[in-house]
């Protein structure tokens, strides 16, 4: 055997990618193949857990074939996968029906109540470094717990959606402690299931799969597995990370004064810190990191690229037909329409609460809002209000971040919004710091395959390897007067959801 190569698995909320990378970091092949979101009611979001382990099986198999190397060439596999999703398995590891995703926001009423059984929000966040949201894994357990009672009768497991898939491949029930933080059931700095919470809450402790660290081999590779994938029987299989943490590592921030900011379906501003630092108010995140013993602050926006998707769907159908013809994204195109409108997009602003919002207002009742509509504005208006709104909402989180005295002096750019220059000019001018990107944009799935070659003994440990494999681009440099511009819109942007926030509630309630 000559082991050269690793296999990051990305599980998003959109498809599964799988990249084959040789251990110098170089992409060698990559396969994507999507599933589709399921909202049986407002606010609902749900997946097929069985979607993710065929997309996972087949996008393996695809860049084994593509690449032409031998498996047995390959060193190790890990996974980066979407956060907070419940999975509920039974005696078998059988999936008992769809998972309740990230981005659900049935949980409100369930969220209350466990707040209250753990003995209210500050007791909460000391314990789990966050307070109760409807993203979260808790609130849905207790939801399913009232409302399937059938369901949760034969449950045995809790998982997390990537360890759903890494149980389809290994045999073996883990979790790494980076997506555990995103239970409500970790004591995050302690970097351990909370007793307490399990006790308060009648959640039973053994449901909770054994927990490892990001790195740390969690299982290898069936025989069975072994069969439907391609892999060698005994490949090791790294524990994996939740994306934003796989994410990090894939961008190089593993140590203080790192941080990135992502523009996927979610909107991430993301920071290192090698201790725990928590916010009282609950408005940031507060997590384990993927690097043993360290931790992260992050701001979530649950509709960044969702916002500019939106957007495209409903008005830029003849956009997309053009990119079409001219073998092109239709995003290009928008970000063209965008750039003809000024700073303010000719005083029209976007709140970008399509799925209510976490980060940093933590309120699942908000929604979108178009302020100052009028009869002159036109699509290139409408387009770069959403772009700027989303990159308001992280204005916002980084604000709450240099409080807490863990912000950087500059920032790295990934997801897709950071294929976009015009988007990462927009974040420095706004930030008002240097933007940089990396060389390699495979940023989960690298993340992830650093970490099986860390679990496989190709590389001492997470920070070597990426001193070693990530190289940043020149940055977009800010612009003093463009960042003045944009002061009065942010201001005005926080204004208006702080006005609008009793409404929203009025409207959830009609």
């Amino acid at each position: 055997m000559n082991l050269q190569y690793l296999i990051g698995v990305d599980l998003g909320t959109s498809g599964t990618k799988t990249v084959l990378f040789d251990i110098h970091g170089k992409e060698i092949a990559s396969a994507l193949e999507e599933y589709p979101l399921y909202q049986p009611q407002n606010g609902w979001a749900e997946q097929e857990p069985e979607d993710w382990w065929q997309a996972a099986l087949h996008t393996i198999q695809a860049v084994i074939a593509k690449s032409g190397v031998n498996p047995k060439d390959i060193a190790g596999l890990s996974l980066s996968g979407q956060m907070h999703g419940l999975v509920l398995t039974d005696d078998n590891g059988s999936a008992l029906g769809r998972s309740i995703i990230w981005c659900d926001n049935r949980t409100i009423e369930s969220c209350d109540e466990f707040t209250r059984l753990v003995g209210g929000r500050e007791r909460l966040i000391q314990i789990a470094a966050n307070p109760a949201l409807t993203g979260f894994t808790a609130g849905k357990v207790l939801w399913v717990r009232e409302h399937l009672p059938d369901v949760w009768a034969k449950a045995r497991h809790i998982q997390l959606p990537k360890d759903y898939v890494r149980l389809k491949l290994t045999g073996e029930y883990h979790m790494d402690i980076s997506d555990a933080s995103g239970t409500n059931l970790l004591d995050v700095p302690h970097r351990c299931w909370s007793k307490e919470i399990c006790e308060k809450t009648g959640i039973p402790m053994d449901m909770l799969p054994p927990l490892v660290e990001s790195c740390e081999v969690a299982g290898r590779i069936t025989e069975e597995a072994s069969k439907l994938t391609g892999l060698p029987v005994g490949m090791p299989v790294a524990a994996g990370a939740g994306d934003n943490m796989a994410a990090a590592i894939g961008t190089g921030v593993v140590r203080e004064g790192k941080a990135f900011t992502t523009i996927g379906t979610s909107g991430v501003i993301f920071a290192h810190s090698d201790s725990v630092q928590i916010d009282p108010a609950g408005r940031v995140h507060t997590f384990c990191a993927a690097v043993p013993g360290a931790y992260v602050v992050m701001g979530v926006g649950l509709a960044a690229g969702l916002s500019l998707k939106w957007c495209r769907d409903q008005f830029f159908q003849a956009e997309i037909e053009v990119a079409k013809e001219m073998g092109t994204d239709s995003y290009v195109l928008m970000n063209q329409e965008a750039a003809r409108s000024p700073i303010g997009a000719n005083r029209l602003i976007y709140l970008p609460y399509l799925m209510g919002e976490r980060s940093p207002i933590l309120d699942p009742e908000s929604r979108g809002v178009l302020f100052g509509l009028s009869a002159m504005h036109t699509k290139k208006d409408i387009v770069r209000a959403v772009m700027e709104g989303v990159m308001y909402s992280q204005w916002h989180n980084l604000n709450v971040l240099r409080g807490m005295h863990v912000a950087p002096n500059a920032m790295l750019a990934c997801g897709g919004g950071a294929k976009s220059p015009f988007w990462r000019q927009m974040m420095a001018d706004m930030y008002n710091m240097p933007v940089s990107t990396l060389q390699n944009t495979e940023g989960p799935a690298l993340g992830a395959a650093i970490l099986a070659g860390v679990g496989a003994g190709i590389y001492k440990d997470v920070p070597s390897a990426c001193a070693e494999l990530l190289k940043e681009s020149e940055p977009l440099l800010p612009d003093a007067q463009r960042h003045a511009a944009y002061e009065p819109y942010f201001d005005l942007y926080q204004k208006i959801y702080l006005d609008l926030k009793d409404e929203f509630h009025t409207l959830a309630n009609l």
